[in-house]
């Protein structure tokens, strides 16, 4: 019983240690990575623009394969036109999914209107990744999402 309790005890230490470390890790590297993934944000919106006059919005789907797909897209002066869009966040299948960031998928989003934007099994004009039709779906509906922000 009281080795029991002596292991209790010690866990419970070793824990709270641990706990504490987490915590301070935490607080120290928070502002960091605030301020890289706001970095990232301006890099990208300056990116989507590929130097036309234009607006960016960032959209997000939470329909994707792997869950949330964030986007930042650049739309033409009339705020309906893509011109390009940039990958913020997306957790889809290596090598399949993970397409959505090539130019070949990316490049026929450009001068389409974004709010119409469909993929060919669905009746619109765009060619989904091969067997990743989910994360095909999920980028036309987070460039919508960016396009409803303007």
């Amino acid at each position: 019983m009281k080795k029991t309790i002596g292991l209790v005890v010690s866990l419970t230490i070793i824990s709270g240690v641990c706990a504490g470390v987490l915590a301070y890790v935490d607080s120290i590297t928070k502002e960091p990575i605030k301020q890289t993934a706001e970095k990232n944000r301006e890099a990208a919106k300056k990116a989507v623009l590929c130097g036309e006059e234009g607006y960016t919005a960032e959209g997000t789907c939470k329909d994707g394969y792997g869950g949330d797909i964030t986007l930042m897209v650049g739309f033409k002066t009339d705020k309906k036109t893509v011109i390009s869009y940039k990958v913020l966040a997306a957790a889809e299948t290596p090598g399949l999914g993970m397409k959505l960031k090539t130019p070949e998928f990316a490049d026929q989003f450009k001068g389409k209107d974004g709010s119409s934007l469909k993929v060919k099994k669905d009746g619109g004009e765009i060619e989904a990744i091969t067997s990743a039709t989910i994360t095909s779906r999920a980028v036309c509906r987070a460039i919508e999402d960016a396009q409803k922000k303007l």
